[in-house]
Formats: C-alpha cells, sequence, structure tokens
C-alpha cells in the first residue's frame, strides 16, 4: 500500500509537509497548485510552493514531492510541467478537482470536469513535455455537477497518457459533504488501466479499509484525515496506535517553531486555529485549547497557551 499526503491550500504547505512526513507512513508529497494561465512562471514561484526543491525534491525525511500545476490552456501548462521536473520536481500532477469557487470562474480544476476533450488535450501536451522517466498524474471529482461524465474523464486521462489518476470519491457540488462515494471509483476503474488512488472522507483505519474495499484501489490518499489525526498513515499501516493528545500537543509547539522562525509566521496564528479545527475531531482537548487562543492574535500569546 502506498500513501500520499494530499495538497491543500493554505494548509498543507512544505512546513506541515515536512512535519507529517517525520511522523511517517507517507510515500509521496502533492503540493499546493502552482496556478498557470498564460505564462512560463519563474523558477523562484515553483521554490516558494515547493521549497525541497532545493533538495532534489525531497522533505528533510525523504519522502519524494511532487509539484502541481492548474490552469486551462494545454501549451503553457505543458511548458510548465517540463519546468517543475527540470527544477526537480518528482513528475507532475494535473488539477482538475479543486471546488474553490475563485478557482473555476477562471475555468480551472473542477469546472474542467465539463470538457473532457479539454481534459485530454491538457494531459496529452503534458505528458509529451515530461521526459519519460517522470510520471505525469491528475486529481480529479466524479464530476461537477453530477456524475455523468466521471469514467469519460477519467479515460480522457488515461488515454492521454497519465501514468495514474487520483478521484476525490464527491463531485464539485458535493464540496467536502460526507459522505465519500467510494463504490463510484470502483466503477471507474473498470473503464481505465492505469493506477488509480482512493480519495476522500478517510479519517481513520477503518474508513481506510472500507474505502479500499468499496474502490477497489489499494494505494489512497489523506488529506483533512491526516491533520485530524497526525500518524493517520502510521495507523493504517499497523504500525502505531492513535498517537496520544501529549504528542500531538509537542507536534503543535514543533509546528508553532517552524511557523514562527520559519518563512510564514505572520499567518501563524489563523494557521495554528485551522490545524487546531481539524485535531478536534480526534481530540477533545484540542477543542479546549482552541477555544482558549480563538480570540488571541498575538503569536507569543498563542504558544503560551499550547506549552501550558
Amino acid at each position: 500500500m502506498q500513501i500520499t499526503l494530499a495538497p491543500m491550500e493554505g494548509v498543507v504547505d512544505h512546513l506541515m509537509r515536512d512535519m507529517l512526513t517525520q511522523v511517517g507512513g507517507f510515500d509521496l508529497c502533492v503540493t499546493e497548485f502552482v496556478r498557470i494561465v498564460d505564462q512560463l512562471m519563474p523558477k523562484r514561484v515553483f521554490y516558494r510552493i515547493c521549497p525541497e526543491l532545493n533538495n532534489q525534491g525531497f522533505t528533510p525525511n525523504g519522502v519524494p514531492v511532487k509539484v502541481q500545476l492548474l490552469g486551462q490552456h494545454a501549451d503553457w501548462l505543458a511548458e510548465n510541467a517540463f519546468r517543475a521536473v527540470e527544477l526537480g520536481s518528482h513528475g507532475v500532477d494535473l488539477n482538475f478537482g479543486c471546488p474553490a469557487k475563485t478557482v473555476n470562474k477562471s475555468k480551472g480544476g473542477a469546472v474542467l470536469l465539463r470538457e473532457p476533450e479539454t481534459i485530454y488535450q491538457i494531459v496529452k501536451a503534458v505528458r509529451q513535455a515530461v521526459p519519460k522517466g517522470q510520471t505525469v498524474s491528475a486529481k480529479m471529482r466524479l464530476g461537477f455537477d453530477d456524475t455523468s461524465l466521471a469514467v469519460a474523464n477519467a479515460q480522457a486521462i488515461a488515454d492521454a497518457g497519465a501514468d495514474s489518476l487520483v478521484i476525490h470519491a464527491r463531485t464539485k457540488v458535493d464540496g467536502y459533504k460526507p459522505p465519500a462515494y467510494w463504490d463510484w471509483i470502483a466503477k471507474i476503474k473498470q473503464h481505465v488501466d492505469i493506477p488509480i488512488v482512493a480519495n476522500g472522507e478517510i479519517w481513520n483505519e477503518s474508513d481506510a479499509s472500507n474505502c479500499q474495499q468499496q474502490s477497489n484501489c489499494e494505494n489512497i490518499m489523506l488529506g483533512r484525515g491526516a491533520l485530524a489525526m497526525p500518524n493517520l498513515a502510521q495507523v493504517i499501516k499497523g504500525q502505531q496506535a492513535h498517537m496520544p493528545w501529549e504528542q500531538v500537543r509537542a507536534l503543535l509547539v514543533r509546528y508553532s517553531g517552524y511557523e514562527l522562525f520559519g518563512d510564514k509566521g505572520k499567518y501563524y496564528p489563523n494557521r495554528v486555529k485551522q490545524w487546531l479545527g481539524y485535531l478536534s475531531r480526534q481530540y477533545p482537548d484540542a477543542e479546549v485549547l482552541f477555544m482558549r487562543i480563538r480570540a488571541l492574535k498575538g503569536a507569543d500569546e498563542i504558544l503560551q497557551q499550547i506549552q501550558s
């Protein structure tokens, strides 16, 4: 079984990737997306989204990282895909799943699921641009408004030469509301012959097992579940028990150090509150801590509450 850490814009940045891969259990990370419009992005953009490029595309703990691109113009996506792997990305991932309104309005992410032919042309151009030794993958949802084009979109991605496909088992309209329709992944899998990774609503080892059985996929991708339980990947692999709260609190302190002394200290109050919101799903103590800091704005006073 391979477990991938999902991209989550504004949450799973390189600091969180570093920490969660140190906790362990992940085999691959995918970055937040680089938005491509009508130009070859400067190298600094890739290094900002993926500082691991300075380490040959690996996290400090040695887990490979793949840059994700989002856009609608095949030629520009192809040029930027080549640049990403040239800089050290372990392949390229294409985003056809982002449900954000601002992204969809500019014809990126999940809105492209209405146009299988456009998806085909994008994946084909990127596959032709990226050297054969590097993988091209894509992430999609079951559809935009409904599942009527789910199989067609997956076939377009496979026929265009993608090496693998991650399927988030909900439509754009579903958003992140439970349930995830894992059985739909199995239906799609009958029509494509590339490896498929299942994603969506995996919060614990029972969810992971049910997802694997219903989707007929061995490999999975974790997003919010990994934020709610930092060692979820290790738990799913049967290598660790649930991380106790005291260890989680120690991670919060370490994360605070990353944020405060790293390059995003100004976002620290919002980031740590957001993470506590996810942790509250698994840890009652996280909710108590969140209530103590939710009105605080200063990093020092927030860190003091976490440590007390």
